[in-house]
């Protein structure tokens, strides 16, 4: 899969709100196996470390919501992170793409998930399927 890579920093998930309050927010999409173990890491760890995440059945993908700017630095293999430039994806309750769904919507999650915990996150996960997989 393809990575966005750069050398600069992450935004911060403060520095993604627009002027009328709506953050806009950029996409990591991983498989669903990975992504799924990554939202049990994220929600065993700190309060509110998970922010919103979509399920693309026909893809069989999760979606991370992570801060405008994400894009930019992001480096993590096997997971693309999609720049939005702020046209694209907002914390709405409404799925913003056919076949998809929330498996945490918005409103029951945190504004969005910080690409550095996010990153640690899919590293354990990853790790943890190649273990469960090689016992097999």
């Amino acid at each position: 899969m393809e990575t966005s890579q750069s050398d600069e920093p992450c935004t911060s998930p403060s520095s993604s709100a627009s002027a009328a309050g709506d953050p806009a927010c950029d996409l990591v999409t991983v498989p669903a196996r990975q992504g799924l173990e990554a939202v049990d890491i994220l929600r065993r760890g700190a309060a509110d470390a998970v922010g919103p995440v979509l399920h693309d059945d026909g893809c069989d993908t999760l979606g991370f919501l992570v801060p405008a700017g994400t894009a930019a630095g992001w480096d993590v293999p096997g997971s693309t992170c999609t720049k939005t430039d702020g046209r694209g994806l907002r914390l709405n309750p409404a799925v913003p793409v056919e076949g998809s769904d929330w498996l945490l919507p918005p409103g029951e999650a945190d504004l969005a998930t910080d690409p550095v915990v996010l990153r640690r996150a899919l590293g354990e996960a990853a790790r943890m399927i190649e273990a469960a997989d090689s016992c097999r």
